[in-house]
Order: C-alpha cells, then structure tokens, then sequence
C-alpha cells in the first residue's frame, strides 16, 4: 500500500511539484477555523503554498489572532474582509479609496459557510475592516464537499477572483490550472487511483 505524502495527503499522485508560485499585488491573510485544518479538502492550503503574499492564521472564538491585528494595523496597507453581507461594498468601489502609495490587504474567512458566520459574527476584533464582496458570474467548480450553495466559492476560488481582479492573469491561469488538477488528482485519489488526463 502506497504511503499518504505528508504535505499533499494523496497516496497515489503526490501534487506539491504542480503547485505553482507567484507574486500577488496584494496581500491575502486567511483566517483559518481550527476544524479547517483537519480537513483533506480544504483549498486555502494551497493558496498559501502558491502565492508569497498569502500567510494564514488560526482563528479563536476566545481571543483575537493577535499576528493578524498587527498585520491590520501595518503603515500602507489597507484591510478589508472578503465577506458578503448588506453592509458589504463592491469590491471595485472599495478599492477607489486606496491611495496610490498603499496595497489591498484581503482577510478571507477559511472555512464552511456555517463556520464563517459564526467567524464573523464572534470576532469583534474584526468589527472595524470594511466588508467588501466580489461581483462575478463565475459558478464554483468545487465539488470536494457536500451541499454547496449556489454563488458560493472555496477560499481557493476566491484568490482566484482576486488576481482576476488585479488583471494577474498569468497568475490566475497558473492556480487555476492546478485548482482543477487537484480536484481530479484529489478525487482519484480517494477512488484508489491515480488521476490521467485524457
């Protein structure tokens, strides 16, 4: 029986060779639930290996992440929280008020929908950093997990939809290419088999 890779988790076809690696031109922090961590489909993992601005941080329901806050409070930067709600503003609108001396700095909640409200709602830390949310028409390949809702996206689709935004095309085709790749290796993987594209 083959041995599970310790960092890719597949058995059959290990993916850590595929990943791509890039610069981004903004930051990205993901806040991590700690079940999140736990699980083999979690896409946010794969963010932080492929893209040097990503780093993420493991979020409690009793403290603030208290790495995170001091990434808030960083001089040219400016923070905002990937998250859809009422009080939320489109993302191309937010972005108008940067000043031309400062980076984007995108906090993203990684974790299931239910476990991200509950983030959000429990993270009073996190009161002041403006909502902002994506417009887009792109429908979610993932299919790792069961009832997903129509409009959601995984954490990886989401930094997708960001380099999009920043016109980091290369970039986005490089991750997207792996995304896709994962998910079919992933799958084959758990059927006892390696994936071979056709």
């Amino acid at each position: 029986m083959n041995a599970a890779c310790p960092d890719c988790g597949l058995k059959f076809q290990c993916l850590c060779s595929a990943v791509p690696s890039f610069h981004a031109p903004f930051q990205l922090s993901l806040l991590t639930h700690d079940n999140e961590w736990q699980r083999e489909t979690n896409t946010g993992r794969w963010l932080v290996k492929s893209m040097a601005e990503c780093q993420a941080y493991t979020w409690s329901r009793v403290a603030a992440n208290t790495e995170l806050q001091a990434r808030l409070t960083q001089p040219n930067a400016r923070s905002f929280l990937v998250y859809p709600s009422e009080e939320s503003v489109e993302l191309t609108d937010a972005l108008r008020s940067l000043r031309e001396d400062e980076i984007a700095h995108f906090i993203v909640l990684d974790a299931t929908w239910q476990e991200a409200r509950k983030m959000e709602r429990k993270s009073p830390w996190l009161a002041d950093v403006p909502r902002v949310h994506l417009t887009t028409d792109h429908v979610s390949a993932y299919r790792l997990r069961r009832n997903q809702q129509p409009g959601n996206l995984c954490t990886l689709e989401v930094g997708l939809m960001l380099l999009r935004h920043f016109n980091a095309e290369a970039s986005a085709e490089a991750l997207e290419q792996f995304y896709h790749y994962s998910m079919n290796a992933f799958k084959a993987d758990k059927s006892g088999h390696r994936w071979i594209e056709r």
